[in-house]
C-alpha cells in the first residue's frame, strides 16, 4: 500500500508539474503580449481567448518536453521562442502601428541580403535588453545541465507517437490548414479582419498571427474573365475615347526619370505644423506640373508595396495574400510599364543606392523587364552618406549620368535611401540645423529628436529634387520627372499625439507626387488626385505612349477608385453601388492581367502606334517578351 501511494504521488507530481507550468506560461504570455483583451487580468473572463493566444507556444514546449524529458527546459525554450515573437511585434507595433503579421516572416530569408543591417537600426540600443536575455539563456542551460528527466527515455513508443503528434500538430498549424480555424473561430474570439491592430488589442498577437493566417485558408481567388468582359464592355465607350484623346499627344519622345522618394511628405500636414514651409522646391514645381495627392497602400515601410503599384499599375487592394509583392511574384514574366516602354525603344534601368538583393529586387526587377540594375556596389566608391544611408545628392548624380544625349530614350527609375528610417539616430548630420527644426508641442523629446531628423533629410530630398529638375531643363533631350514619396514615415508617436489637420489617421495620409516636363511639351500643369497604381498610365501618356489598353482602362476607371488605396491596417471607405461594381470589375481584370490572360479581352483596343521608336525584330524583341538578364 505504501509503495502504491509513493507511485502515485510520484505520477502526480510528474503531470502537475507540466501542468503548473503551462497555466504559468499561459499567464505569462497575456503579460508579455500586452494586449488588454489577453491579460492575465482577464483569466476569469476571457480564459479561452488566453489559452488561444498562447496555444502555439505550448504545442512547442509540449514536443520539446517529449523530446528532453525535461520540464523546465522545454518551457524555458519555448518561453523565450514566443518572448521574441511578442518582442519583435511590439517593436514593430510602437514603429509601424501594426503588429506582427504572417507574411513578415518573409523578411527572415531578407536578413543576409542587406535586411539585418536595415531591421537592425530598429533594436533598442540600452544593453538592458540584451543583460536580460542572456539571463534567460543562462537559467535555460542550467536547466539543460542539472535537471532531473520527467521520465523514462524507453517509454515502449509512446514517447515516438507524442512527438509524431506534436510535430503534426504544429506543422499543420503553421501550414494554416483549414481545421484549425475551429480553434481560432472568429466568431468565438471574435475578429477585426480589416485591423490588425485592432484584432491584436482584442485577441493578442499570437491568435492574431493565426487568424490573419487562416482567415483564407483553403479559398484561392480566381478571377472571374466573363465578368471583367461585361465591364470592359460597359467601359467601351469611355475606353475608345481616353485612347482618341491620349494619341493626339504628338510630342518628341522624351527620357522618362522616376524618383520614388523615401518617406517623403509635406510634414504641414502635422497639427502644429501648418505654417511651415518645410518643400519649397515640391511646391514651386508643383506650379508648372501635374500633380496633386498620392494615394499608397501601405505606412512607415513596405516600400515595395507603393514600387510594385506604380511599376505594374496593378492595385494590391486585389491581392490581399500579397503583403510583400517582390517576396511573392512566382512568375518569370510580370506585365509592366517598364516592358511597354522596352516595346517602344527605351533602355529601361533602375537605380538604388542599397544592395541590390534586398527584397528580391534582382530576381523582381528582372520579372519586371528593366535591361540593368544599378545599386550600390555600381555606384563611385566615395559615394556621400547623410545619415545611415547614401545621401540622395549622389542619387541624382548617378541618374544624370544615365541618361544620354545620343542612342535609345532612357527610362531610368531611381529609389532613394537617405530619408530611410530609424529616426533616432544622428549619424553624419549637421546637428545645429537639425536641432532649429521646428516641432508641435505636446509630444515627447524622444518623438521631437526623430521628427527633427526626418525633416532633416526630407528637406535634402527636396533640394535634390529642385537640382534635379534644373539639370533636366538643361539637357537638349526632352525629360518627363515623376517625383513621389512611397509612404509616410514611421513617426507613429507624433501622428498619434500631434494629429493631422485633415483630421485623418496616419493610415490613411497621403504622400504627394509631382509628374514635371522639364521643356513643357506636354499638357499643362493641373491638380489630379490619384492612386500609385494609376501613376504609369499617367506617365505613359504625358510620354505619347497610348498604345496599351490596361493602363489607359486604369485612367477612365481610376477616378472613382483612387481614396479606396490605403494602408493595410486603415478602415476601408464605404462604397456607393457604381463604385463597388467597378471596384470588383477591376479586381477580376488586375488578377488576368497579374496571370497573363487580359490581352484576348484587350485586343480590341490594341492598334498601331505611330510615335513607337521603331525596334529592330529578333533577340532584343524576345528579351523585352521573356525579360532581360541584369
Amino acid at each position: 500500500m505504501t509503495v502504491d501511494s509513493k507511485r502515485w504521488r510520484d505520477v502526480t507530481a510528474r503531470v502537475a508539474l507540466p501542468l503548473c507550468l503551462a497555466v504559468a506560461f499561459i499567464l505569462y504570455t497575456g503579460f508579455l503580449d500586452g494586449n488588454p483583451g489577453v491579460a492575465s487580468l482577464e483569466w476569469a473572463s476571457r480564459p479561452w481567448h488566453l489559452v488561444a493566444n498562447a496555444f502555439p507556444g505550448l504545442l512547442l514546449a509540449g514536443f520539446l518536453l517529449v523530446l528532453t524529458r525535461r520540464a523546465w527546459l522545454s518551457f524555458g525554450v519555448a518561453f523565450m521562442a514566443q518572448g521574441a515573437v511578442l518582442v519583435v511585434s511590439a517593436i514593430k507595433m510602437q514603429n509601424l502601428g501594426a503588429p506582427l503579421l504572417p507574411a513578415d516572416f518573409r523578411m527572415v530569408g531578407q536578413l543576409k541580403n542587406g535586411g539585418l543591417h536595415l531591421l537592425g537600426g530598429y533594436l533598442p540600443t540600452s544593453p538592458l535588453p540584451y543583460l536580460a536575455i542572456l539571463a534567460v539563456v543562462a537559467v535555460i542551460a542550467l536547466a539543460a545541465r542539472f535537471e532531473p528527466p520527467l521520465f523514462a527515455r524507453r517509454t515502449r513508443g509512446r514517447r515516438l507517437v507524442a512527438g509524431i503528434g506534436f510535430v503534426a500538430l504544429i506543422g499543420t498549424l503553421l501550414a494554416g490548414m483549414p481545421a484549425w480555424s475551429a480553434l481560432y473561430n472568429k466568431d468565438r474570439l471574435g475578429m477585426q479582419p480589416w485591423s490588425a491592430a485592432g484584432n491584436a488589442h482584442y485577441n493578442g498577437v499570437v491568435t492574431t498571427l493565426m487568424q490573419f493566417r487562416l482567415q483564407n485558408a483553403g479559398k484561392k481567388p480566381k478571377a472571374d474573365a466573363a465578368e471583367a468582359g461585361r465591364f470592359i464592355a460597359d467601359s467601351d465607350r469611355d475606353l475608345r475615347q481616353h485612347m482618341i484623346d491620349a494619341a493626339a499627344n504628338h510630342r518628341q519622345t522624351p527620357d522618362i526619370v522616376v524618383v520614388q522618394s523615401e518617406s517623403f511628405f509635406d510634414p504641414k500636414v502635422i497639427r502644429g505644423l501648418e505654417g511651415e514651409n518645410f518643400a519649397p522646391n515640391l511646391h514651386r514645381l508643383a506650379k508648372q506640373s501635374i500633380s496633386g495627392r498620392l494615394h499608397v497602400p501601405t505606412y512607415g515601410g513596405g516600400t515595395i508595396r507603393t514600387e510594385f503599384e506604380v511599376l505594374t499599375g496593378l492595385s494590391l487592394r486585389y491581392f490581399p495574400d500579397m503583403q510583400f509583392p517582390y517576396l511573392q511574384m512566382h512568375t518569370n514574366v510580370v506585365p509592366s510599364m517598364v516592358r511597354t516602354l522596352r516595346s517602344h525603344g527605351y533602355e529601361t534601368i533602375a537605380v538604388h543606392g542599397n544592395d541590390a538583393a534586398f527584397w528580391n529586387r534582382i530576381t523582381a526587377f528582372k520579372s519586371l523587364g528593366f535591361d540593368r540594375f544599378v545599386s550600390q556596389p555600381d555606384f563611385p566608391k566615395d559615394y556621400r552618406k547623410d545619415g545611415d544611408y547614401m545621401a540622395d545628392s549622389a542619387m541624382t548624380d548617378e541618374i544624370m549620368s544615365q541618361l544620354k544625349d545620343s542612342g535609345p530614350p532612357r527610362f531610368v527609375f531611381a529609389i532613394s535611401m537617405e530619408a530611410h528610417g530609424p529616426y533616432d539616430k544622428s549619424t553624419n548630420v549637421d546637428t545645429k540645423e537639425r536641432d532649429a527644426i521646428p516641432v508641435p508641442e505636446g509630444i515627447s523629446d524622444d518623438a521631437k529628436l526623430q521628427l527633427r531628423n526626418y525633416v532633416y533629410h526630407m528637406r535634402h530630398a527636396d533640394a535634390e529634387l529642385g537640382r534635379l529638375a534644373e539639370l533636366l531643363k538643361q539637357r537638349e533631350r526632352p525629360t518627363l520627372l515623376l517625383f513621389y514619396g512611397d509612404h509616410l514615415p514611421a513617426l507613429t508617436e507624433t501622428f498619434d499625439k500631434a494629429g493631422f489637420v485633415d483630421g485623418g489617421s496616419m493610415f490613411t495620409q497621403t504622400v504627394p507626387y509631382i509628374l514635371f516636363d522639364a521643356h513643357r511639351d506636354g499638357s499643362a500643369a493641373a491638380p489630379e488626385d490619384l492612386a500609385a497604381w494609376m501613376l504609369p498610365g499617367k506617365l505613359l501618356e504625358q510620354a505619347g505612349v497610348h498604345d496599351d489598353a490596361y493602363f489607359a482602362l486604369t485612367q477612365v476607371v481610376g477616378p472613382r477608385l483612387a481614396a479606396l488605396t490605403h494602408a493595410p491596417d486603415a478602415p476601408s471607405p464605404p462604397e456607393d453601388a457604381l463604385q463597388k461594381y467597378t471596384d470588383i470589375s477591376m479586381g477580376n481584370v488586375a488578377m488576368l492581367r497579374l496571370k497573363k490572360k487580359l490581352d484576348p479581352l484587350m485586343a480590341q483596343y490594341a492598334a498601331p502606334d505611330s510615335n513607337a521608336v521603331a525596334r529592330q525584330p529578333g533577340t532584343s524583341e524576345e528579351n523585352a517578351a521573356a525579360g532581360a538578364g541584369q
